[in-house]
């Protein structure tokens, strides 16, 4: 225990403590980070890379231990299994502002495991795993160029609010995750009530101080603590086999890449790299460039991962060099310019909402689904939400970029993407009073060429409001592209695959004409600047307006009408104490209900909200009059229409509606004396009744008497005021 170094900070108003050298020893690193009373065990672990690669294989994990919660995990084996979407999610958080700061070509394999121990709502495990993850690094003998640290911004009556607590976030029209380094910014990720560019940009600004402040209080974390840095083995090519390989291949590269089809230009890109690989894996190179057979199996892949490694940096350089200096795109484009557009609606006539919406070579079609609202998604984790009622599923099939490869459950990237076209889209789905339906969105591609999150906000929006959803106001979006030559830049528009994959920046702007509704950003350089920033925005504001103009060509409004296929719901209120009357015992009224009215839905929240669903409107309606009727309550000197059921030489029974009967005594039953009730009425007549009477056991004293008075004084009242109009 001598050895444990504690660390205390001030963050955002509330303490953070950073314990090291207590747990997790035999990491490489490792953190325990307290904030509030939540706490984060990060541990960091690398393993030398056996094999020559191109690649940097890290991995980082978050996971959340559901005691952390003093909760019990669900399902039948009540433990926790696979990664929920927001622990995939927050995963990926952490590691996009990580991975640009280690250097090109290092390749030893590197994990991150964070551990929620303890949450506290006021204080976000999310953040504290961000900042305990950049400290085992830091800490470690890792070789990592950070440190880095994140944090969340809310925006509530004009106040930018550092890491707000979930009351806050309630009344927040920001919902801002930003990442960087001391320097600059790194990742950002938010979401947003159509708020301008100029305070989203603000946001960030703010977000960034706090970061630098994070940045160095972990400086003097890794100065009392921090183990030496190991020197980094780095993926390098020897210079005569890069000098061979740009002779043999650069020339016909170069002019494969120049290609604007992106199947095209693929295809003469591979046959250029097929054709240079297979020359260079017959021979390697000496330093007299002689010919030597290489027979070990090792020093051949290290070989041909250097000669494709060559090909690619080709590849990257002419790309940049085309845009940055010659303000060329690959396509042909210019900067600013978006691929050409094209979409329709009511593309699957069975879904109750479909659309298909192009840009360029990448193509989404949204399909929009409705229904009940216990038909919502349950979640299984830390946080104050357990259901949510819109979904947004993002599919991405292998034929789309016309490949093979893995089908199965979604992986991080198809999450990653869902998660933001929901995001944008959540900013204007209407309430459920409003619209009392479970809404899911699908989004399959069925080509793609870059931007498919994007696309997929299109059609997404284009497929709710062909299903008759009252968003408050259709969606785009829009991701820009950035390439740094020397000290200049270049911000592009509409990025493709390929300006994604060599560029420095994807920069995706979600909004309505009104503002933004979602925002991402990933950088592989270590940061850019806020002008940068600020430029991207008001270059993304042009091209979503271009967008929602095309939107607006294929449908302009949202549609009145749901679709046939689409089940109908209505909802009402009745008194919460009224409840046990519509389920009845053991739950025999509502069963009955429900068998009367063809299999229809019937929702009951505790509030007294009803909501009853089906496919046919008119058991919809015949539901709503029948629990009406249950929970009805009669009113003293209201008049009713009622039916007689029973008569006793005392009075008849009049039945209300069902469930609801009283006593008209019979000397209440007309103006003039009567001697029997069936000289007056028969069962089955449809009389008018006033009452006047309810006792303390709840009986219902009725008079036909009164209402026959009050019903001749209202007529008499209607001529007089006929006739003096008519005078």
């Amino acid at each position: 225990m001598s050895d444990v170094k504690t660390f205390e900070f001030n963050w955002g108003g509330r303490p953070l403590k950073i314990e090291i050298g207590e747990v997790a020893k035999q990491a490489n690193g490792a953190c325990l980070v307290t904030y509030g009373e939540s706490m984060v065990l990060s541990a960091v672990c690398s393993k030398a890379s056996e094999t020559t690669q191109d690649f940097f294989p890290l991995m980082v994990l978050y996971q959340e231990k559901l005691y952390a919660a003093g909760k019990i995990p669900g399902g039948f084996l009540r433990r926790e299994g696979r990664a929920s979407e927001h622990e995939t999610l927050t995963s990926r958080l952490i590691d996009r502002p990580i991975r640009p700061l280690f250097k090109e070509g290092f390749s030893d394999e590197v994990q991150i495991v964070n551990t929620v121990l303890s949450s506290d709502p006021n204080c976000s495990t999310e953040m504290a795993a961000m900042l305990g993850s950049s400290i085992a690094l830091m800490v470690s003998d890792i070789p990592f160029e950070g440190p880095i640290a994140g944090v969340h911004v809310g925006y509530v009556d004009g106040e930018y609010i550092l890491n707000p607590t979930p009351e806050q976030v309630l009344k927040s029209t920001i919902s801002l995750t930003v990442a960087g380094t001391k320097d600059a910014i790194n990742m950002v990720e938010a979401g947003a009530a159509e708020v301008s560019e100029d305070e989203m940009h603000k946001a960030l600004v703010f977000g960034h101080k706090s970061i630098i402040e994070l940045c160095n209080f972990q400086l003097e974390i890794q100065k009392a603590c921090g183990k030496e840095k190991v020197k980094p083995l780095l993926f390098e090519t020897d210079p005569l086999i890069d000098k061979a390989v740009r002779e043999y291949s650069e020339e016909n590269l170069i002019k494969a890449i120049r290609i604007e089809d992106k199947l095209e230009r693929y295809a003469a890109i591979d046959k250029v790299n097929e054709e240079t690989i297979e020359h260079f894996m017959s021979r390697i190179f000496t330093k007299q460039l002689g010919d030597i057979v290489v027979e070990d199996i090792e020093t051949k892949n290290a070989y041909k991962a250097q000669v494709t490694h060559i090909l690619d940096n080709i590849l990257y350089e002419e790309v940049r060099k085309m845009i940055a200096v010659e303000k060329i795109r690959p396509d042909g484009r210019k900067i600013d310019e978006i691929r050409p557009l094209s979409s329709r609606v009511d593309v699957l006539p069975r879904a109750h909402g479909s659309a298909l919406f192009t840009r360029g070579q990448t193509q989404s079609l949204g399909v929009t689904t409705l229904g009940a609202l216990n038909e919502n998604q349950i979640i299984d984790g830390l946080g104050l939400e357990d259901t949510k009622r819109f979904m947004f599923h993002y599919n991405f099939p292998q034929f789309s970029v016309g490949e093979t490869g893995r089908y199965g459950a979604p992986g991080r990237r198809e999450i990653g993407h869902g998660a933001l076209a929901e995001r944008a889209l959540s900013y204007v789905i209407p309430d459920e009073e409003t619209f009392p339906y479970t809404i899911r969105v699908v989004s399959e591609i069925l080509e793609s060429n870059g931007s498919s999150s994007q696309a997929s906000i299109c059609s997404g929006t284009l497929s709710l409001m062909a299903a008759g959803v009252p968003i408050k106001a259709p969606v785009a979006g829009i991701a820009m592209g950035l390439i740094t030559y020397k000290d200049d830049y270049t911000i592009l528009t509409d990025i493709q695959g390929l300006e994604d994959h060599l560029g420095d920046m994807d920069f995706k702007v979600a909004g309505t004409r009104k503002g933004i509704t979602a925002l991402q950003m990933d950088i592989k350089i270590r940061g850019i600047t806020y002008e940068i920033l600020a430029e991207a925005l008001s270059q993304a504001k042009n091209g979503r307006f271009e967008i929602l103009d095309h939107m607006a060509t294929t449908i302009n409004e949202v549609r009145p009408d749901l679709s046939l296929y689409a089940p109908k719901v209505k909802m009402i209120r009745i008194n919460p104490d009224k409840i046990k009357e519509v389920i009845g015992a053991g739950g025999k009224v509502i069963n009955q209900i429900i068998e009367e009215n063809n299999g229809v839905k019937i929702d009951i929240e505790q509030d007294g909200r009803v909501y009853v669903m089906h496919q046919e409107i008119k058991y919809v309606d015949s539901t709503l009059k029948l629990i009406e009727d249950l929970v009805r309550e009669v009113e003293i000197n209201h008049i009713y229409t009622g039916t007689v059921k029973r008569i006793e030489a005392y009075g008849v029974f009049v039945e209300l509606w069902p469930g609801a009967e009283g006593l008209c005594h019979i000397s209440k039953l007309a103006k003039e004396h009567v001697n029997k009730c069936e000289d007056i009425v028969s069962i089955g007549d449809s009389i008018i009744v006033k009452c006047i009477k309810i006792n303390e056991k709840g009986q219902i004293d009725l008079s036909r008497k009164d209402a026959l008075i009050e019903a001749e004084k209202k007529d008499k009242k209607t001529k007089q005021d006929g006739e003096i109009e008519t005078n």
